[in-house]
């Protein structure tokens, strides 16, 4: 069996190639399900209803999330009430929505998504690994398949979730810096890893925004809007094979869909 992560969608122009190209890529590779990082996925920052309604449609089934989940008031309700959607699971307890979420996935499998934020160089927040260890205690003994997106800066924070989760989960895959990592790999544990799965969106660009606008505020100190890049747009992901009997990952393929590497 085999599962797509795909990396940080931002804006219109990362959606626009998930929804044209996932129902040919869950064919290609025989997906049995589908998780997408989307915290960008509103105009290059958060996320709201209609956009989860839009990606849900086109075949992601858990959307996982990161340090912009907030940034649109109108994400609490989609939080509290839709079903496919997850935030970081060390946010207070009392914060909005869930930090995991379980679904069916075949064969009489129930598979885990949990959503991570890392502490290096990134807001202050409950200890990730705390928070893992407790939902590892919390989940059914049938739940297997566990798979972590742990949206972290430091690459040395993501491989020290691996290794500390190694023979526990099925996966761990880093999102949030936007660039794909050809460290690709499966532990002794049976746990694939990858630092980033990558970005979904514009190439043409600085990770996904305008190129101008942010060497201009770069070089001058002006302040201006980072506006979502259009041109060169592709997709990026990470496909994981595992067995469903022991959640012990298979597999792990790095993809890149868009120019010119993938034919529908």
């Amino acid at each position: 069996m085999k599962f797509l992560h795909i990396g940080d969608i931002v804006g219109k122009p990362g959606r626009d190639i998930v929804i044209r190209t996932l129902p040919a890529l869950k064919k290609k590779y025989e997906l049995e399900f589908v998780t997408a990082n989307a915290e960008n996925a509103a105009a290059g920052s958060g996320l709201n209803l209609s956009i989860y309604n839009e990606l849900t449609r086109a075949g992601v089934d858990v959307i996982t999330m990161g340090d912009h989940t907030f940034k649109r008031k109108e994400i609490i309700p989609v939080l509290e009430r839709e079903t496919q959607i997850v935030r970081p699971a060390n946010y207070p307890p009392e914060a909005p929505g869930k930090g995991v979420m379980i679904l069916d996935v075949g064969m009489g499998c129930r598979c885990a998504v949990v959503n991570l934020l890392g502490r290096v160089f990134m807001q202050p927040i409950d200890c990730p690994f705390h928070a893992a260890d407790r939902i590892l205690r919390q989940l059914p003994a049938d739940v297997k398949i566990i798979i972590v997106d742990f949206h972290a800066e430091a690459t040395s924070d993501k491989q020290i979730m691996g290794r500390y989760l190694d023979g526990r989960v099925t996966a761990v895959l880093g999102t949030h810096t936007h660039v794909a990592t050809a460290d690709e790999q499966i532990f002794p544990g049976g746990t694939a890893f990858q630092c980033d799965v990558g970005m979904t969106g514009s190439m043409k660009s600085i990770i996904g925004r305008q190129m101008e606008r942010v060497l201009e505020t770069t070089l001058t100190a002006r302040p201006t809007t980072y506006d979502v890049a259009t041109e060169e747009v592709e997709l990026h992901g990470t496909v994981v094979e595992f067995d469903p009997l022991t959640g012990r990952a298979r597999g792990i393929e790095r993809i890149t869909i868009g120019g010119g590497l993938f034919i529908l």
